[in-house]
């Protein structure tokens, strides 16, 4: 069984990449079902907005820290995890691993156009891939069981989804089972930015934790308003949580 700990009400798996991509691989060729929910800082207090958000995350097998800051409040809270496990970088782990062990994928997500560009992309750095499918993410409400029936019939046994929350959590919470797909992964904006369409910030920014800043500089109109404000709430929970979880300091007996 995997350790967990327990962040602000919500359950995370504490694993490491190495480790997620075996659980994941392992899925993958056992026949079992894996529905992956990754956590940033901004998600987290999303979650507290809004509680389908929550239901379909909490739902899922597995929980990883996709933001740094969320590994730093762990063990600011004591709940430590081991390591940021990154959407994007755990997306391209598992193409890797699927080319190398012959498992076929499915790509659903993002504009067609941005869609077309990263399977040329991926197609060259990952020659042998067996990609069962693809379609962009530009569906109904109504359209989601034929989505999910279409990717059953494709047989693929790893699906990513290249949509933005809450509909990618909504999505493998209501038809990640029915698609057949063994490991179900929401990458988000990841289409993006292997499609070259967006850049992901340098190595050193996200050691420091700084890759929403990377992001806010290349979008600031779109991502001005809702990064600081759910930045500044998410500082506002860890202490409040950190505050709670201080043991009182008895004054008995000191004379006062």
């Amino acid at each position: 069984m995997t350790a967990r700990r327990t962040l602000f009400g919500v359950e995370l798996d504490a694993l490491t990449m190495d480790e997620t991509v075996e659980r994941c691989v392992t899925a993958a060729r056992n026949g079992h079902t894996l529905e992956i929910g990754v956590v940033n800082a901004a998600k987290l207090v999303n979650m507290r907005r809004d509680p389908s958000l929550a239901e379909a995350v909490q739902g899922c097998d597995l929980v990883l820290a996709d933001g740094q800051a969320v590994v730093w409040a762990s063990r600011l809270l004591r709940a430590p995890l081991p390591e940021r496990v990154a959407g994007i970088d755990l997306f391209v782990r598992l193409l890797r691993e699927a080319e190398k062990q012959g498992l076929s994928v499915y790509f659903l997500g993002a504009r067609r156009e941005v869609l077309t560009r990263m399977l040329h992309r991926v197609a060259r750095k990952f020659p042998a891939l067996a990609v069962a499918g693809s379609r962009d993410g530009y569906f109904g409400d109504d359209e989601q069981p034929a989505v999910a029936d279409a990717i059953a019939r494709s047989g693929a046994q790893l699906l990513f989804l290249g949509m933005t929350s809450p509909k990618k959590e909504i999505f493998t919470a209501g038809y990640g089972r029915r698609s057949g797909a063994r490991v179900i992964h929401g990458v988000g904006g990841s289409f993006d930015i292997l499609a070259g369409v967006t850049r992901r910030a340098p190595e050193r920014w996200q050691r420091l934790g700084l890759e929403w800043l990377y992001r806010l500089l290349q979008e600031p109109r779109r991502l001005g308003r809702r990064y600081l404000t759910t930045n500044a709430v998410f500082v506002g929970m860890t202490l409040r949580e950190l505050f709670r979880r201080r043991p009182l300091t008895s004054t008995a007996g000191r004379g006062i």
